[in-house]
Order: structure tokens, then C-alpha cells, then sequence
């Protein structure tokens, strides 16, 4: 924005000249320059209320705007006597690549704040409404980078602690100019930063035209190394386009090269690899580059709502429910991997952590209420010995399930306290591992190698070894093992994420949540 000022005067001083009959002598001119004084524009409480009524689509933003003013003496913040501050320009250059970051540049008064700092239009706004304009505009950049409200989260169902948003910390940035400028990775959950790099990425293709749809019959059963159909042709391209494929024949037969790019693209989608090209592979490929746009974005929002501290743990456990996969990472490194089954739609596995602080050895399996009312009462009706049966008995009023090989928790139990009564467990049903959807649970996450878990978790105790940790498993009766250290373990939701190898991979949306996210994030 411009702001024009009087011209500075300059006042020239010339030296008295004398003459004199042998010589002249003369003075050096001196020029002294009037100092300008600092612009300050008054901004108090009764003028930023008048704002507020005339703008009140911003109000949310008063009370922070009103402590922020407070705290500078009641003074304008982005103007000078040149214009707008360098700092100010910044952040409307931040504020217009929005899009870069998978969200809309959608202040309120755009009509307004345009004209500031671009040249298409007069700015009508007084000095002081400038300056408040920008303020709200910075609060406003501020709560779009930081996601949406945890109240809001937590009505997606998000139970992770939430990154902490503190006002106070970016007002003082105002003063030291130089957060908006400086993006450093650590600001950020670093996942953040890989899939708005996969978002430029998939937005390019999107530019290019996309994908196109791959035709085939409504009898396609499958498609093996050797068979010519004028579809493989089109898989071919379709790999090539988003690089799982690194050069294009454009050969109509199935050859092994398209069979090793295809199996690449099932490990990076949740597909189990296979040697054929199936009618499943065939719909994956087929959803339009907007939709996995869409995908990548309402990602990068969650990762939004994760205090970057996290992963600075030297220790802890984290799931990825549309993955169906379990982590344990040690020192910033992936040291242990397994599969995992997660609730069902019906009984969902929430997002949320907690501590690890226990293993439990041969455990009993406490019945839920909930499953004794469904499922045990009808069977011992039908059945009187319903209870022997399935190995239960009665404990103190509810019901249990002893200890043993064919305990619904399997072999071992790992506790992290939770009011959801969500644990890790072994489990007798192995063949669910290897489906490829697996959300079978009533909530629990069964974990498909408990006993390598154990193993690893207790490396660090040289008294529990291997030999003494089978044992305990096998031992036909309950022991618990206090670990000496918790661990954290984070539940998360993630249906787009870039792996360690720089890898882009998509997850089924299991519970289906991330169209009404998406819809958040683009109705505003």
C-alpha cells in the first residue's frame, strides 16, 4: 500500500563568502536533514470496537486483537511512514499461497484487504482500519495454518492431543518479524511437509489433464504376464503418470515390468501383492486425480491438529487405523512393524494415545457388558453349557474368559490406561491378517506379531529374555510385567501418507471420515 507524506525538506546551508583584495576564500556548503517523525497512529479500545460493528464477520478475533493492541500502547503495528511493513507484505504473500498448504484463501473482507497491498484498486480503509484489517488478516492466517478447532476435531472424533495454538507466542512474533517468514520444518508435524509437497505433485498431473479412465469389459476377471489386450496399454500410462511405472512402452501385453509396477502400486495403496491384474486394481487406478487431491488435503489437516513434539519421543508405538499397521519407533527409527486388525464400523477403534505401562502374560479376557448382553446371555439361553464351552466363568457378577491358547486376547496384552477401554492383544484368529481389510475388532487393535512385540518392548530388561518371555506366555496363568519406562502409543487416522522412502501411499477410508473433513474444510 502506498501512503504519501510531505516531501522532506532540505534546508541548504551556504557559508558568508569573503573577498578580499589577495585571495577568495569559500565555505563548503553543508546540507542538514530534518529528521522525519515516527508515524503513530493512535488504535484504542473504543476504535477497535467501532471496527468490530462495521466488520463483524472478524469478532472472533477481538478479544486477541484487543491484547495484541494493549500490548504495543495502543499503536498501529503494520504501518510506517513509507506504507505497509516489509513484515506486513509477507504475510499477504502467505496468506494468497494458501492453496499451496490444500486450503482456501477466504478472509472474510477480501474486498478490503486487496486494496492494501495490491494496486487494482483504491484503498478506502482509514489508517487505523488498515491496520486492524492486517491484524485480523494475521489472526486469521494464523487459525487456517493451525487447523481447525479442537472442538471441532474432537466432533470428527480426533482424541489426539491437539497442538496447542498460543496466541500470545504469535502476537510476539508480530514484533520480532519473523515467523511468518520462516518455515522451518520443526514448526510442524514433519508428515505435514511431505504431503504438501505429494499435493504439488498430484496438482501438476492435475494440470496436465490427469489420468484417463481405463476401459474394460464388464466380464473382466483378471489380467496375467503375457496376455495383449489394448487396456494394458492404458495401465501402462496410468502407472507412468504418477511414477510407479518409470518409462512407457505403450505395449499392449502384459509383460513383467507391468507386473512389478503394479505391485508396487498395491503395496503403496493397502493391496496384498499379487501376480495377476485384478478388477480391484483396475477401480484404484480409475479414481480421478481430484479425488486423491482431495485426499492428500484433508490429510495435511489432520497433520495440522499433531504437536510436532511428538515424534521427538525417543520412544513409542503408533497405529495407523486405515493402514492396518503398528510402528514401534526408537530413537526417531522404525525398529519393529506388524499388522493389525482395528475395530469394525460398527465399533469403531478410537483416535486418541495413552502410556503404555503394562504387559499382561496369559491373560483373562474381561467381557464387556456390551458383548455379555449380545452375545453371551443369547448363547446360554440356547445353550446351557454355553459358558464351559467357550471357556468362561463368572466372576464377581461378570464374566471371564480364561487363560490359554484360545483366549480371545490371545497369548498376551499390552495396557496403556484409556477411559475407552482400548488395548494392543494377541488373538487365536491369525487367518484375519491376511486380508487386506482389517476391521474386525469390537475396538481393541489385535496385533498380528504380539509376541515379537513383547520382545522388543522388553529388550531393554535383561531379565526378561526370550525363553522367560515365552514361558510366561504359555504358562496357562495370568502374570503382569510393569514396565520401568511407559510408552506412548498414538491411535492416529490417516488415509494418505508419505513413508520413509518417500513413498505416497493411499488407505481405504475405513470409518469414512474424510468427506465430511474435506466438506469442512472447503464450505467456508
Amino acid at each position: 500500500m502506498k501512503i504519501l507524506y510531505p516531501l522532506v525538506a532540505f534546508v541548504i546551508l551556504l557559508s558568508a563568502v569573503s573577498c578580499n583584495k589577495k585571495s577568495e576564500k569559500k565555505e563548503d556548503s553543508k546540507t542538514t536533514e530534518k529528521v522525519i517523525p515516527e508515524l503513530k497512529i493512535k488504535v484504542d479500545s473504543t476504535q477497535i470496537a467501532a471496527f468490530y460493528q462495521s466488520y463483524p464477520k472478524l469478532v472472533k478475533f477481538q478479544d486477541q486483537v484487543l491484547a495484541l493492541y494493549k500490548k504495543n500502547n495502543s499503536t498501529q503495528l503494520w504501518l510506517d511512514n513509507k506504507g505497509v511493513v516489509e513484515f506486513g507484505n509477507t504475510l499477504f504473500n502467505k496468506y494468497k499461497g494458501l492453496e499451496q498448504e490444500g486450503l482456501k484463501a477466504n478472509f472474510p473482507y477480501n474486498e478490503n484487504i486487496n486494496p492494501v497491498f495490491e494496486h487494482t484498486a483504491e484503498n478506502r480503509l482509514s489508517l487505523v482500519n488498515t491496520d486492524l484489517m492486517i491484524t485480523n488478516l494475521y489472526f486469521y492466517y494464523v487459525q487456517k495454518v493451525s487447523g481447525v478447532d479442537e472442538k471441532t476435531s474432537r466432533s470428527l472424533q480426533w482424541l489426539l492431543p491437539r497442538k496447542k495454538v498460543n496466541y500470545q507466542v504469535f502476537s510476539d512474533s508480530i514484533y520480532k518479524k519473523a515467523t511468518i517468514s520462516d518455515d522451518k520444518k520443526s514448526k510442524m508435524f514433519s508428515q505435514y511437509y511431505k504431503l504438501r509437497d505429494a499435493l504439488h505433485q498430484y496438482r501438476e498431473i492435475e494440470k496436465k489433464g490427469g489420468w484417463k479412465t481405463i476401459e474394460v469389459g464388464e466380464d473382466f476377471k483378471s489380467l496375467k504376464k503375457g496376455d495383449s489386450v489394448a487396456s494394458v496399454g492404458q495401465i501402462r500410462e496410468r502407472l507412468y503418470i504418477t511414477g510407479d511405472l518409470k518409462e512407457n512402452s505403450k505395449s499392449n501385453i502384459c509383460d513383467s515390468t507391468l507386473i512389478t509396477a503394479i505391485k508396487s502400486y498395491e503395496l503403496h495403496h493397502g493391496l496384498t501383492p499379487k501376480n495377476i491384474i485384478l478388477p480391484e486394481h483396475i477401480t484404484e487406478l480409475n479414481i480421478p486425480v481430484s479425488d486423491r487431491i482431495k485426499t492428500i488435503i484433508a490429510n495435511m489437516e489432520r497433520c495440522r491438529w499433531i504437536d510436532p513434539e511428538l515424534e521427538k519421543g525417543k520412544e513409542y508405538i503408533e497405529v495407523n487405523i486405515p493402514e492396518f499397521r503398528l510402528y514401534l519407533i526408537r530413537n526417531h527409527e522404525i525398529v519393529f512393524v506388524s499388522p493389525v486388525v482395528v475395530g469394525k464400523a460398527m465399533t469403531k477403534t478410537v483416535v486418541f494415545s495413552g502410556m503404555m505401562n503394562n504387559i499382561v502374560f496369559s491373560p483373562y479376557w474381561n467381557v464387556p457388558p456390551s458383548i455379555i448382553k449380545s452375545e453371551i446371555k443369547p448363547g446360554m439361553a440356547k445353550n446351557k453349557n454355553y459358558l464351559a464351552q467357550k471357556n468362561l466363568e463368572w466372576n464377581n457378577g461378570a464374566v471371564r474368559q480364561l487363560p490359554g491358547k484360545n483366549n480371545s486376547l490371545g497369548l498376551v496384552k499390552f495396557l496403556f490406561p484409556n477411559s475407552n477401554n482400548i488395548y494392543l492383544h494377541d488373538t487365536p484368529a491369525k487367518s484375519l491378517f491376511e486380508r487386506e481389510n482389517r476391521a474386525f475388532s469390537h475396538g481393541c487393535v489385535r496385533v498380528g506379531k504380539p509376541r515379537e512385540l513383547a520382545i522388543e518392548i522388553l529388550k531393554q530388561d535383561p531379565s526378561m529374555t526370550t525363553a522367560k518371555i515365552d514361558k510366561a506366555m504359555h504358562a496357562g496363568k495370568e502374570s503382569w510385567y510393569s514396565l520401568k519406562k511407559k510408552i506412548p502409543v498414538y491411535i492416529g487416522y490417516f488415509t494418505a501418507w508419505v513413508d520413509r522412502d518417500g513413498n505416497l501411499n493411499f488407505y481405504k477410508d475405513v470409518y469414512q471420515r474424510d468427506e465430511s473433513l474435506i466438506k469442512l474444510l472447503t464450505e467456508e
